[in-house]
């Protein structure tokens, strides 16, 4: 394979993908299928979108988060509220071309480039836009994910109310179902001729993975949904413990062979035993093992709170008990995981710094699939409209004396 900032022999070279979006789940796609190896053009309105100063910032005030998101895309801002900037999205969407005609929004309502008005111009183009509910109403990972009911089993299980996720789940699951939607519709136009109008409702991504994974479906079989459990993992044995001087490890016995192991490293296998036999259990069964959850931490947990973190970690490695020891994001950045990871590479990012950055987690071939950093806001219009829509450098300085394009800030 040629190296890896060589886009030319990657699985998407070719595409040319318009990007109007802002926040997580649209950016996300365009990033991974940017890294995939399409050509995506980013639009934003004069000025950037909504998410151009969204934190993390750095100690100037640049947005960490933006620039972490469009990577490798090109940068092109347009006063979307003209006409003018209207008709130059319908043209670069509807460009000719067997790779260009798609776009991702999560700008939707706008009748100026919905998929009826851009399949006029481009029959076989493709559209995908993100929702947040499947009604049409506006909705994002947060309030989405309070209404699913994760909240209501999320956090400690002493803990009187309900406790939000850090992670925005289904914002990335979006994101990523998006990308596949957008490769999947490609792929049949591309043996078929025919354009796709795709609506994904976040609130629909959240209901599915909620339904696959079974929380929604043993309400409807069995009447009643799981409880909170706290750090326990659901139906099997897992949960986390303290140390003697104040570290945690998250320790999971998956297995008949785990959980015997991590019986034997506690030195508990005889009370274990004698515990089986006066309940009537067999903890070579997941069932009971989650069963008797708390008897049996309990029972584990002396050994953990007389070792320190090394000492316990060591023994953890020595078996086939399935750990980690909880860190902080502090923790990892500086543990060294992420220089010997080969996911990760030097980036010099301008106005952020300089960084270890992370590729397309999947690798081909052996080879991780990065991009370069993001571009200044604007910065590629002049060019993405002379490669794109054949405009001369006239054309190009009317455009931006009428304010129609935006031009690269001073740095």
């Amino acid at each position: 394979m040629t190296p890896p900032d060589h886009p030319a022999d990657r699985p998407l070279a070719g595409l040319r993908v318009v990007e109007i979006s802002s926040f997580v789940a649209s950016p996300l796609c365009g990033l991974t299928l940017c890294q995939l190896g399409a050509e995506v053009i980013r639009i934003d309105p004069l000025g950037g979108a909504a998410d151009i100063d969204r934190w993390p910032l750095t100690g100037a005030g640049e947005s960490i988060y933006w620039t972490g998101l469009n990577r490798g895309k090109r940068s092109l801002a347009l006063d979307l509220r003209s006409d003018s900037g209207q008709e130059i999205v319908r043209r670069l969407v509807t460009a000719p071309g067997p790779g260009a005609g798609i776009l991702v929004t999560n700008a939707g309502g706008r009748s100026w480039m919905s998929h009826e008005k851009l399949s006029a111009l481009r029959p076989d183009v493709i559209t995908l836009e993100l929702l947040g509910r499947h009604d049409g109403r506006p909705a994002v990972d947060y309030t989405v994910n309070a209404a699913l009911g994760f909240p209501q089993i999320t956090g400690p299980v002493d803990h009187d109310g309900v406790v939000n996720h850090a992670l925005p789940a289904w914002d990335i699951a979006a994101g990523l179902h998006a990308a596949l939607a957008i490769t999947a519709a490609a792929h049949r136009r591309a043996a078929t001729g025919t354009g796709s109008r795709i609506v994904l409702p976040l609130e629909d991504v959240a209901l599915a993975t909620a339904g696959a994974l079974g929380y929604l479906t043993e309400v409807q079989v069995n009447g009643s949904g799981r409880p909170g459990i706290g750090n326990a993992v659901y139906g099997t044995y897992g949960t986390d413990f303290g140390t003697a001087d104040g570290e945690r490890f998250m320790v999971v016995a998956l297995t008949a062979r785990h959980f015997r192991d991590l019986a034997a490293l506690t030195g508990t296998e005889q009370t274990v035993t004698a515990l089986e036999s006066a309940l009537g259990a067999d903890f070579g069964r997941e069932s009971d093992r989650f069963e008797h959850r708390d008897l049996l931490t309990a029972l584990f947990a002396r050994w953990f709170r007389s070792h320190d973190a090394d000492e316990v970690g060591r023994a953890l490695a020595g078996s086939s008990v399935l750990h980690e020891r909880y860190r902080s994001f502090e923790q990892t950045v500086r543990s060294g995981d992420l220089e010997s990871n080969p996911l990760f590479a030097p980036l010099t990012q301008p106005r952020i710094g300089d960084y270890l950055a992370a590729a397309l987690p999947a690798s081909f071939d052996g080879v991780h699939l990065r991009t370069g950093p993001a571009a200044e806001l604007g910065a590629n219009g002049s060019d993405i409209l002379r490669d794109v829509l054949s405009l001369d450098d006239s054309e190009i300085a009317t455009l931006t004396d009428a304010g129609v394009l935006g031009v690269q800030p001073n740095p």
